[in-house]
């Protein structure tokens, strides 16, 4: 994907399709971001291809139907299977938990389905690469869910780099930080499940540093980690949804079986280097998810709880007035912008994951793999199990081993 485009106004006269049909597996979370995406895209990017919001689908049958009406979808199914069968749907979303995503992308891929899974793209890496396997053999569209990159003031950065504006990149170093389960009373959800979850801060948070990462800097070589689980055993829960639980503190106990922070270097393949936190035991830290960029020309920093703004810092300031600016990415000469509201005014969490929606449906109707796809969600993936080899191992971890 381009860097600085302003994307709404292209204008693109030769789209092969005009309409994409969207069957859609999950629909909480992210289930609710996605389809406020599809339904935002086309009203304020006119000129892409229309999602249709055809089919949610879902285990609980009243869940399901309640979130078909909310979200705005015209179909339900309870089952999967039925759904990536359907000759009325051209692309499937995979918002389930992680142990779903394999399968049904399997299964989509099969039928000739477009892709969109969220990340990580599978519990190892083994399955992500067959999953790219698949996709790849079937000739159809895949893209991975790292809807982080798609804030403007992250493109701005990005174009900053590519125009050598930072000179020669020394340093990355990126934090994830959350306290949503700090309280160790919090119920066992199944985030804290490795059979489902796949891990826990690592794959979850420290999975989109690792793509920023990646984006922003280029391809990691080496890894050395460590991690910890401070709770070891919660209660299991009533009810869950997204990131809340409800459960009875008396409840029976389970156990956790992932991590609960984890920390690791890097040595990035052209010679930079990257140190990466990732916990949900940071109190006062409801999402804080930023990164530090430092170059021979200058520096850049970015926090998602302002997620509008990027500190830069260049080092030809004149002395008497150098120090990190705060630029506002709202003006139209960020990318996606001109799309939506005078400069100045500001967006949010929810506008990222509709750029996510106008990437692939332009993707889709230029015929071209949108970015970030399966590719991207496999090279997350190596760097995931290199981190966790390390930690088992305790030595320097080379990403080719993986």
């Amino acid at each position: 994907m381009g860097c600085g485009h302003n994307y709404s106004n292209r204008g693109d006269k030769s789209m092969a399709l005009d309409q994409v049909r969207v069957g859609m597996v999950g629909y909480k979370f992210m289930g609710k971001a996605h389809s406020n995406a599809y339904r935002a895209a086309p009203m304020f990017f006119p000129n892409i291809t229309r999602p249709v919001m055809q089919a949610i689908c879902g285990r609980d049958p009243q869940g399901v139907e309640q979130a078909r009406g909310q979200f705005g979808w015209q179909s339900v199914e309870t089952d999967w299977r039925e759904l990536v069968k359907r000759d009325d749907i051209d692309l499937v979303d995979i918002n389930a938990p992680s142990d779903a995503h394999k399968e049904i992308a399997l299964a989509a891929a099969a039928a000739g389905k477009h892709l969109f899974c969220e990340k990580p793209l599978a519990l190892t890496l083994a399955d992500s690469r067959e999953m790219l396997e698949a996709a790849e053999k079937a000739g159809v569209k895949h893209m991975v869910g790292f809807n982080y990159r798609f804030a403007p003031a992250v493109q701005l950065a990005k174009k900053l780099i590519e125009e050598g504006r930072l000179g020669q990149i020394y340093h990355f170093r990126a934090w994830f930080l959350q306290d949503w389960i700090i309280d160790p009373s919090f119920p066992l959800v199944w985030r804290l499940q490795k059979e489902i979850a796949g891990s826990g801060s690592h794959g979850d948070l420290g999975a989109h540093l690792i793509d920023m990462a990646r984006f922003l800097v280029g391809e990691f070589s080496e890894v050395i980690g460590m991690s910890e689980t401070f709770i070891k055993q919660r209660p299991m829960p009533s009810a869950m949804t997204g990131l809340s639980a409800k459960g009875d503190a008396n409840a029976p106990l389970g156990d956790v079986t992932v991590d609960d922070a984890t920390l690791f270097m890097t040595r990035f393949a052209n010679g930079a280097l990257g140190s990466f936190e990732a916990t949900r035991f940071a109190a006062g830290h409801r999402c804080t998810n930023s990164f530090e960029i430092n170059g021979s020309k200058g520096s850049v920093k970015f926090d998602f709880e302002r997620l509008n703004e990027l500190q830069v810092y260049f080092t030809d300031d004149a002395p008497d007035v150098q120090g990190f600016r705060r630029v506002l990415a709202t003006d139209a000469a960020h990318a996606y912008m001109d799309a939506w509201w005078p400069a100045g005014h500001t967006i949010g969490y929810e506008h990222t994951f509709t750029h996510e929606v106008v990437e692939l449906m332009q993707a889709l109707s230029e015929d071209r793999q949108p970015v970030p796809n399966f590719v991207d969600g496999v090279k997350c993936q190596e760097v995931l199990e290199a981190v966790d080899r390390s930690i088992e191992q305790r030595r320097w971890v080379s990403i080719e081993e993986m």
